[in-house]
């Protein structure tokens, strides 16, 4: 670690992201060095400036937490990440810390506990706030009761899912191709896809499944 640790700043939340920023920039021994407001623009970031720690929301615009967290490990592994969101289920903890996070907070944690939680991660080790520890723990104690399922989630590619995303936003077929660079066919054989895997069948369906998902917040 440099004698300052160097973080970036990934939230779509403006305010949220200036509160942040001020804490951080409180403590000598933090730098903020850069700010994102969606999950394309935090890899570009962090593959610019190669800070020590990037603290991910998981919710963002264009790219969501969860795939732009494998993106930066794949990329730049050395630089460490803590998710940071208001989920508490343990699937989606699990595949959080899977794509590659070195700890996972939620955002109803104080700033003391941040900031441990961001030394701890500097210094090497892995951090999960007890208040989502006992959920994992519970979890893998009932995973070992049970035989594990697949979820139609799992049967999802990670175009699809991204197709997903994007419908959740509100983006027509034709925008989805243009930003993916793709056909509309393309797009149209991904979505009638999704909503055969899910069994959802309209745009409103999945986007509310989206949500459940934490693709999106509304």
């Amino acid at each position: 670690m440099r004698e300052k640790g160097r973080i970036v700043i990934a939230e779509d939340h403006t305010i949220l992201r200036e509160g942040l920023r001020a804490l951080l920039s409180s403590q000598e021994s933090l730098e903020v060095v850069g700010e994102a407001g969606d999950g394309r623009e935090a890899i570009r970031q962090v593959e610019e400036l190669t800070p020590d720690l990037i603290l991910m929301d998981l919710s963002m615009p264009k790219m969501n937490g969860v795939e732009a967290i494998r993106e930066i490990k794949r990329r730049v592994p050395e630089t460490r990440i803590l998710a940071l969101t208001v989920h508490k289920a343990e699937e989606f903890i699990l595949e959080v810390l899977q794509s590659g996070a070195d700890g996972y907070l939620p955002k109803d944690a104080s700033s003391n506990e941040l900031m441990m939680a961001i030394r701890s991660i500097l210094m090497g080790k892995r951090y999960l706030s007890p208040s989502v520890s006992n959920v994992v723990i519970e979890g893998y104690l009932e995973s070992r009761r049970t035989s594990e399922s697949i979820t139609p989630w799992d049967k999802l590619t990670k175009r699809e899912r991204e197709i997903l995303k994007l419908i959740a936003e509100g983006h027509k077929n034709k925008d989805i191709a243009e930003y993916l660079c793709i056909s509309v066919k393309t797009v149209e054989k991904h979505r009638a896809n999704l909503m055969k895997k899910l069994d959802l069948h309209s745009a409103a369906a999945l986007t509310a499944y989206a949500m459940e998902r934490g693709l999106v917040t509304r």
